[in-house]
């Protein structure tokens, strides 16, 4: 289809932790790049849905159509970046704290090793989350600049192949050739249609440095949780404070805790998030404290 121009796109960064439940969490806030007007209250239709309420689902519907669902989805925009760095945060810095505490080691390695771990991967993390984002919109960007430059050069092609698209989801030949000739009217919005239609992609806008920023923010504040009681009872020796069971409880309200949060974008029970996270995390620790307790004698 004539000579691609500008069609390198570096592939994503991964990342050496990623969890299945984040995987759910970035399908579940995916959202548009291409901003709209509408007249619907999005957050309202979505908690028409959830409700199941078909009055309220109108009444979202009803609204002036002023409202920018762009602007609405902006808030679920980052929440990926803040499940996937609080998440793993928290479990990454609670197997350090349970793999020490399953070899009996003492309370200072807990600390050196989980403040280490806080501070080294959560740069990590945020670097990560950059380059991924980053590398991903530049793919966008090159496919976009790709069927720009197709439908400027050879727009019976790329008409051809929206209406085979069309065809294929069950429209008859002559409506799909009606709705593709409107569209082919309308260049700007005809490549928007190709690239979801055609490609598969969905962008967004967010900023890649903020969504390192949030990664490592998130990371670092609900990393801290397995810490806080060993930091306690250093600040006070003093203090009777049971600190594996302490720490151990307070990551389980935390992990519960920011899988219950996701639900107010996500639109799921908050008591199923809270309680998959939950699980999750508890997994990924009972497994280093059990290597743990199983290596501790080569302390």
């Amino acid at each position: 289809m004539g000579e691609p121009i500008d069609s390198a796109g570096a592939g994503p960064y991964t990342s050496a932790v990623l969890w299945p439940i984040v995987h759910s969490s970035f399908f579940e806030l995916s959202a548009s790049r291409f901003p709209m007007r509408s007249s619907r209250d999005l957050a309202k239709a979505r908690e028409a849905f959830r409700r199941g309420d078909r009055a309220a689902s109108a009444a979202a519907h009803a609204v002036a159509p002023s409202v920018d669902e762009s602007h609405q989805a902006g808030a679920g925009q980052y929440i990926k970046s803040a499940v996937y760095g609080g998440l793993d945060g928290i479990v990454t810095t609670f197997a350090v704290v349970a793999g020490v505490a399953g070899a009996q080691l003492t309370p200072g390695i807990v600390l050196i090793l989980g403040f280490a771990n806080l501070v080294a991967d959560g740069l990590s993390m945020a670097v990560g989350d950059y380059l991924s984002t980053k590398s991903e919109q530049e793919y966008h960007r090159a496919e976009r600049r790709r069927e720009e430059w197709e439908v400027e050069h050879y727009p019976e092609g790329e008409q051809r192949e929206m209406v085979e698209l069309y065809v294929a989801k069950g429209m008859s030949d002559e409506d799909a050739r009606t709705v593709v000739d409107i569209f082919a009217r309308h260049q700007k919005a005809w490549v928007d249609i190709m690239m979801v239609e055609e490609l598969g992609i969905v962008g967004d806008d967010e900023s890649p440095l903020l969504s390192a920023v949030v990664t490592f923010l998130s990371f670092a504040v609900f990393g801290l949780v397995p810490l806080l009681a060993y930091v306690l009872v250093r600040l006070a020796p003093a203090l009777p404070l049971p600190t594996f069971a302490t720490a151990s409880v307070a990551t389980g309200v935390a992990l519960f805790a920011l899988g219950a949060a996701k639900v107010r974008i996500t639109g799921r029970h908050w008591f199923l998030s809270g309680l998959e996270m939950l699980l999750v995390g508890g997994l990924a620790a009972a497994a280093a404290y059990g290597i743990g307790a199983l290596l501790g004698g080569l302390a």
